[in-house]
């Protein structure tokens, strides 16, 4: 060894010495950080199994394992799913806390009766300290087999070569406990072999007070059977997570029952597997009176049991619920407007055809675009909020504006007219197609609303694939939101005007309306001052017209004042929101706000958030907040988000509620952009886009069951709060 390798070694070893020396009193031994252990299971597989103490991590990319016994080699570790943690030195790494077991296949010469086996892993604190790599060498005795058996295996006779594997060797299905709410399972699946995944299911027995939570199966690689059609399969190895539901916190002994069938690729199928492994859960941190489940949760059962006929009156019912909240508001005047866009030509039975149009194609965009989310894993009505789509269907709008207003005429091209009109009299226009694509584009544009039934479908359809029961669901759902739009149009051709002057009244009125949805839009994307100004100008303009600074002639009519009272309503708002502007306020339905009571601006305050964007932000917020002894409220919003504004505004700035959360530590995402850290955000909690709103115990815990998915009133807010424990 040289003199300067020395003298760097004498630095190192006086380093680590001051950062132990340090904090020797706060931080755990490395031995009793991560207490490791290894056991031989069969004559061909050992596990590897580490208890990690409160507050510590292991690196999955820092372990190594290697036989020091020549006639042994080790395969490849099975690693179980871990949490994604980002690390200032090795950047996004795959991490373990509590509980780590990790099985590994062996293969066998000689009859080798013992395993000297090295293991290396290196971990850190949550408080930023991370130990030096770790290593330990066990001697492990491997089972004494049967040498008949051992015979069969050995034996180089083609004979034996085309024998089938027994079932328990070409799918080796092993079982553990992750931590205290969470199974782990996996299988190692023979060369040659496959595993259908709609054959997979679980059950547990003897587990009073314990059920198996919402699981998600991965997906597997698309076959197309003989016998059960187009199939997922799964190749060498499959292993995911299995969460538990308890309302039993003791120390408990269960058994996991496990059902599966697979194939070998020569084309011979083995009958349907069962295999029961028992496990020891520990003690819960936290006991709860009752198992609750989420209510997407909730829906995502219903999914999986329900026939579909219920199904489908379930979903439309949901849907007329959700028809009451904000997110089909914008579409009632856009449909308004393509109905009055027709002028004396519309009857009832052409406006309710206009309106089913748009509703269907509606529904069925809808039910389209939540299934590729569900299968894809991306909300992809969140990447319409774009600003330059934003602009552009603005831009639309204000162009359907201008046309009202007689600017000018639109209408399909002169070809394009004669063709509909040989195929039929009554479409000639080709106005359902145009009603149609409104349709669609609205329910991109418009409402990406979230609610607790939509996640439950797509939770639903991610897990099983099954988009014909998922997305007919989603088209229920689609149709059930319609209802207010479909009599919508069955009444407008009874209370429209059918010609004159009041038609191009009630025109200039949509024309109206049409611009405040451009910039209603626009809100989303512009700073709140240009807003307030654009809604001044909206309000004082169409002031103008309505005649609210001329003098009424002698002989008006009662309407023709009513028209003049309506201009100056809007002319005195459009004022206000230019004072307002002055002021440098954005609410436009607070245009004065600041001139008022400071007690009285207090109490109407909402709650102020601290805002994190990375899962490893959230994580040390939670860990902190844990150790103040403070639950923590996490809430995703976006800008785009209606039920979120409308929380905001209603729901948060309650007393009540404000009361009920003053030990919460609040935290929130905003998932505007939907930028990759968005959507990892949303992906690691398994949510489809805001409103969401999710709760952390003081063991950092997510309280799955109290999940708030899409809008709630103050009151309704407050007993979901009430139910936390």
């Amino acid at each position: 060894m040289s003199f300067f390798k020395l003298i760097f070694l004498c630095l190192l070893s006086l380093v680590s010495s001051s950062v132990f020396a340090l904090g020797a009193d706060e931080i755990l031994p490395p031995d009793q950080a991560f207490k490791v252990s290894a056991k031989a299971i069969s004559v061909d597989r050992v596990e590897i199994s580490w208890d990690i103490a409160e507050g510590y991590y292991l690196y999955r990319n820092k372990m190594r394992f290697e036989s020091k016994t020549a006639q042994i080699q080790l395969g490849e570790p099975l690693f179980p799913s871990g949490e994604t943690h980002h690390d200032e030195n090795f950047g996004d790494v795959i991490i373990y806390r509590k509980i780590l077991n990790v099985p590994i296949g062996l293969t066998t010469e000689n009859n080798a009766s013992s395993l000297q086996l090295f293991v290396q892993y290196q971990g850190c604190a949550d408080r930023g300290i991370c130990y030096p790599p770790q290593k330990t060498t066990f001697e492990l005795t491997l089972p004494v087999i049967d040498p008949l058996k051992q015979l069969l295996k050995n034996s180089k006779l083609k004979a034996f070569d085309d024998e089938l594997l027994p079932p328990d060797q070409a799918f080796e299905f092993f079982a553990s406990v992750k931590d205290e709410r969470t199974l782990h399972v996996n299988w190692h699946i023979a060369d040659g072999y496959y595993l259908y995944r709609e054959k997979i299911q679980f059950d547990l027995i003897n587990a009073d007070g314990i059920k198996l939570g919402t699981y998600a199966i991965p997906h597997g690689i698309p076959k197309q059977d003989e016998a059960f059609g187009l199939v997922e399969t799964f190749h060498k190895t499959l292993a995911f997570d299995l969460p538990l539901s308890r309302s039993n916190a003791l120390l408990q002994n269960i058994t996991l029952q496990a059902s599966y069938q697979g194939c070998a690729d020569r084309g011979v199928c083995y009958p349907p597997m069962s295999k029961k492994i028992a496990l020891s859960l520990p003690a819960a941190l936290e006991k709860t009176a009752t198992a609750e489940l989420s209510e997407q949760d909730q829906i995502v059962n219903a999914l999986h049991q329900d026939s579909l006929a219920t199904t489908l009156l379930s979903f439309f019912g949901f849907g007329l619920l959700l028809s009451l909240t904000p997110c089909i508001f914008p579409m009632i005047p856009i449909l308004s407007g393509i109905i009055v866009g027709h002028g004396n030509r519309i009857t009832t039975t052409r406006a309710f055809l206009l309106s089913l149009s748009y509703v269907v194609a509606s529904a069925l965009t809808y039910t389209l675009f939540g299934i590729l989310a569900a299968l894809f894993g991306s909300n992809l009505q969140s990447a319409f909020q774009q600003p330059w789509i934003i602009g552009l269907f603005s831009a639309i709008f204000v162009l359907l504006s201008l046309s009202m207003f007689g600017f000018y005429h639109l209408e399909v091209p002169k070809a394009l007219q004669v063709k509909l009109h040989n195929s039929s009299k009554r479409h000639r226009d080709g106005s359902l197609w145009g009603a149609a694509i409104m349709g669609a584009l609205s329910s991109l544009i418009v409402g990406p609303c979230v609610a607790a039934p939509l996640a439950g479908a797509l939770i639903y359809i991610g897990q099983t694939g099954d988009a014909l029961l998922g997305g007919s669901a989603l088209f229920a759902l689609g149709m059930g939101m319609g209802v207010p739009l479909l009599l919508l149009g069955a009444s407008a051709g009874k209370l429209l005007p059918k010609a004159g002057n009041w038609l191009n009244s009630t025109k200039a009125v949509f024309g109206v309306i049409m611009l405040a949805v451009a910039v209603w839009m626009l809100s989303r994307i512009l700073p709140g001052a240009v807003i307030m100004m654009l809604w001044a100008m909206l309000l004082i303009i169409p002031a103008i017209y309505l005649s609210a600074v001329d003098p009424l002639p002698e002989q008006s009519s009662g309407w023709r004042k009513l028209w003049k009272g309506l201009g100056l309503m809007m002319l005195a708002y459009g004022l206000l929101l230019l004072i307002g502007f002055s002021l440098g306020n954005s609410n436009p339905l607070k245009p004065l706000h600041g001139l008022g009571v400071n007690t009285a601006q207090a109490s109407e305050s909402g709650l102020s958030f601290e805002r994190v964007s990375s899962i490893a932000e959230l994580e040390v917020r939670i860990q902190q907040a844990a150790e103040h002894q403070q639950p923590v409220m996490l809430d995703f919003y976006a800008d785009w988000c209606i039920s979120c504004k409308e929380m905001e505004a209603y729901t948060f700035t309650d007393p009540r509620v404000k009361q009920a959360l003053k030990t919460y530590l609040l935290l929130q995402v905003d998932v505007t952009k939907n930028s990759e850290t968005d959507q990892s955000l949303l992906k690691k909690f398994n949510l489809i886009g805001p409103p969401a709103i999710l709760f952390f115990g003081l063991d950092r815990q997510e309280k799955t069951g109290n999940r708030v998915i899409g809008y709630q009133n103050a009151e309704t807010f407050v007993k979901s709060l009430q139910h936390i424990r």
